[in-house]
Parts: C-alpha cells; sequence; structure tokens
C-alpha cells in the first residue's frame, strides 16, 4: 500500500441509531479515527427541568424504544433517592422481572439480527434468515417472550407506562403470571440453543495490546440489574452517588456525543463483556454451568465474543424469571405513599449495553432543577475507537472492503444506541461584525 487512504461510513448499518466512521490510515499506521455520531440532540436533560419529579420515568422512557425499561429503572430509582423512598422486597422483585424482559428481547434483537449476520459476511438478518432459519425463527419467538414480560409488568411492549416511583400503577393479576410462568420453559429451551449457537461463531482475531478497563455495577447476591456497588476490573469501586466525582464527560468536535472518560483521562468499557467479568460466579446455575461447558469464561479478551456473552445473559435473565415468578408474593400495595421534598438523588442500574447513571435535584415541591443521564454509549465511544486503531494496525495492507466490514463488525460488537447518546451538545456562536 502506497500513500493515504480514507474509508469512510456514512451511515453506520445495524445499530440503533445514525452515525458514521471516518478513518484515514497509511503504511505507516493509524493517522485518524472518528467515530461520528451526528443525530440531532434531543435534550432531555433540559426538557426535565421544572417538571415534576413524578414524570421523569414516563420521560426517560422515551430516550430508547429499545431500552426504555433501562431509563424507567434509573429515574425511578434516582427519584426515590432523592425523596428517600424505600418499596417493599417483593416491588424490588418484580422491577427485577420487568428488567430480565428488555434484557432478553434487547440482546436477542442484537444478537440474531443485528451481529450475527456479520460472522457469516451477510449483509442483513434477511439473508442469515435463508441460511439459518431455525436460528432466526427461535429468536424471533425468544423476542417475543421477553415482550411479554415488560408488556405485562410494563403495560405496553414499547415505552411503557405502568411504572412509577413507589412502584407500579396495577400490580399483575395471578392468572396472568401463571400464563407468563408457562411461556417460560419454552424459551429457556430457546436461549439454551442460541447460547450453543453464538459458541459456535468463531470470532476473528483481535490483538488488543492492552486489557479493557471493565465497568460495572457488583451486587453482593444477584448479577446485577437494577443496584449494587459501581466496581472497575482494577480493583475500585464506587457508590452511585460518586459516579460524577469519577466519571467526567467532555465533547469532541466530531460528534454531538460526549465522550465520557474514568477520572478525566482512562477509557472503559461497559456492557455485557463488562458484567461477566466482574460477576460472573452470581450467574443463574444454569447459565454459568452452560458458559462453562462451551469455555466461556472470563476474561473473555476478544471484543467479537461480547455475542455469546449477550446470549449467555439472555438465558440468565429467562431463568431468573422463572425463579422470581417461581417465589412470587404479592406486595401489600402496588405503590408506597410519596411526599415532596428537596433532595438530591443518583442511580445506576445495568442497561443492556451497560450501566445507565441517573441524577436528579429536587426543589421543596419536588420539581427538577437539574437532571443528568449519562447512557452506555457515550461511555464506550472511546473504547470503541480504540478498538478500531488496534482493529486497523493489523489490518495494514488489506483491500478497503475487508477493511471496511472488519470496522463495521468491531462498532456492533458494542452495540451502540446511538439515539441514546446524543443527550447534549455545547452551541458556540461567534457574531462577526460586518467590516464597512
Amino acid at each position: 500500500m502506497s500513500g493515504e487512504t480514507t474509508i469512510r461510513v456514512d451511515y453506520l448499518a445495524r445499530v440503533e441509531g445514525e452515525g458514521a466512521l471516518h478513518v484515514r490510515y497509511d503504511q505507516n499506521g493509524v493517522r485518524e479515527v472518528r467515530l461520528e455520531i451526528f443525530e440531532p440532540p434531543r435534550f432531555f436533560e433540559a426538557l426535565l427541568r421544572g417538571r415534576n419529579a413524578l414524570e421523569a420515568p414516563d420521560i426517560t422512557a422515551r430516550i430508547c424504544g429499545i431500552c426504555p425499561v433501562a431509563y424507567q429503572m434509573s429515574a425511578v430509582h434516582a427519584v426515590e433517592a432523592a425523596l428517600e423512598v424505600q418499596v417493599p422486597e417483593e416491588i424490588r422483585r418484580l422491577r427485577r422481572l420487568l428488567y430480565c424482559g428488555e434484557w432478553i428481547e434487547s440482546h436477542v434483537l442484537h444478537v440474531a439480527m443485528l451481529h450475527a449476520p456479520d460472522f457469516f459476511e451477510l449483509p442483513s438478518a434477511v439473508e442469515l434468515a435463508r441460511l439459518q432459519p431455525a436460528v432466526v425463527r427461535d429468536a424471533l419467538a425468544l423476542k417475543k417472550a421477553g415482550n411479554a414480560i415488560v408488556a405485562l409488568l410494563g403495560g405496553r411492549e414499547i415505552h411503557p407506562i405502568n411504572v412509577r416511583v413507589g412502584g407500579f400503577w396495577r400490580l399483575p393479576r395471578a392468572g396472568e403470571l401463571a400464563e407468563l410462568a408457562r411461556s417460560l420453559p419454552a424459551a429457556r429451551e430457546r436461549a439454551e440453543a442460541l447460547v450453543h449457537f453464538a459458541a459456535s461463531l468463531e470470532p476473528p482475531p483481535f490483538p488488543r495490546p492492552k486489557p479493557y478497563l471493565f465497568v460495572a455495577l457488583r451486587h453482593e447476591e444477584e448479577y446485577p440489574m437494577c443496584g449494587g456497588v459501581l466496581s472497575t476490573s482494577d480493583g475500585r469501586s464506587f457508590d452511585p452517588g460518586q459516579f460524577e466525582d469519577h466519571f467526567l464527560e467532555h465533547q469532541v468536535p466530531h460528534s454531538n456525543a460526549l465522550h465520557c472518560l474514568l477520572e478525566g483521562r482512562e477509557p472503559y468499557l461497559v456492557g455485557p463483556l463488562a458484567r461477566f467479568h466482574l460477576n460472573f460466579a452470581k450467574l443463574a446455575p444454569t447459565a454459568r454451568a452452560l458458559a462453562e461447558a462451551v469455555g466461556a469464561r472470563p476474561p473473555r479478551p476478544n471484543p467479537f465474543g461480547s455475542i455469546l456473552v449477550r446470549a449467555l445473559e439472555v438465558l440468565h435473565a429467562v431463568e431468573t424469571a422463572q425463579e422470581i415468578l417461581a417465589d412470587y408474593r404479592q406486595p401489600a400495595v402496588a405503590a408506597v405513599p410519596l411526599a415532596a421534598k428537596a433532595g438530591r438523588g443518583a442511580a445506576i442500574t445495568e442497561a443492556p449495553r451497560g450501566i445507565l447513571y441517573h441524577r436528579y435535584d429536587l426543589d421543596e415541591k419536588g420539581r427538577i432543577l437539574e437532571a443528568k443521564i449519562v447512557p452506555p454509549t457515550s461511555q464506550n465511544q472511546r473504547t470503541i475507537e480504540e478498538d478500531l486503531r488496534f482493529l486497523l494496525d493489523g489490518l495494514l495492507g488489506e483491500d478497503s472492503d475487508l477493511v471496511r466490514r472488519r470496522c463495521e463488525q468491531a462498532i456492533r460488537n458494542h452495540d451502540p444506541c446511538i439515539s441514546c447518546a446524543t443527550h447534549f451538545l455545547r452551541l458556540d456562536l461567534e457574531r462577526v461584525e460586518e467590516v464597512p
């Protein structure tokens, strides 16, 4: 290869939202990598100011149609922290069940429809369905099982409306839960089959010269979804309320989304690989045993293997849903009473793509003075760009089409939700005086 090569992917396919990739490299190495997120920001943080804090879960659920539960749960927990509200264990378990539904539907969508075609050099899930019809058919049925959980607990499949600060608007009826429980054994079989399918895929080599700095919640008793201590793979830990003291956002010229760095300088990775690395021992028994059987133990240094970890988390979520339903006890009330007060509350939950931080400052009437939302994709952006640089170092001199495909696949590894990431834009206006 002589001279400089520029690769532009104007619209990244099979990711949530709109983004682009710009790469410049020559025989001496990579000159520039830009993951460009150009979707317009939607200013949800500004939209929340002045609103009653009880509206936050429904408003923030509209940030993402794929993981609205994550936004609702982080908002609910943060507002409850500000109001100093504790919910009973029965409500907490129902919320975890709801989160299981979202993990199932979101992960299955990514594994079978967005990511798996890359391993067969196929452009879409339509072609994959012709090649692997049973895989796609079972994945759609499995996603339907996740949708059913979200619809029952959340009131509808997309942008749920049954979640509220303090609990739920309506508790599920016994007959509804029994019908849901009857559907899960088949979902569990399909989830196990999905794990075996993902384990059969051969990830391309990835020469990452340094290990990831993983960041995820850790919980003493369970694989984390709705709570825990924020932890890193190098042994640091933080209370969720300390997030903004250590995780700092900044703007880069080429993206409408902010980059987030630990201590303002360290790129890190959130999501399934991070959870798996920090919480492997807390996986549900069948999921953990199957992980051992297919040789999937942490650390998992190759990000192209993230598809297998997502499949294992699907099985974990189905198995956890079954356990919750088997031990279900009806809460005494659908929601605990609330009283407005001034305060600050912060919370982190584990969205399918990684940790999602919410913080709200409230006045004495319970109105939102300031809101802060940090989604997983903006936290992963710098690490994704790092991955692209390391990947390109091993592809110099290869055909441009191959380089383009590998770069797109490297981005899809991390299942970026670009729509979620575009939550802020700083606008600088410079007035130029007209010269007479």
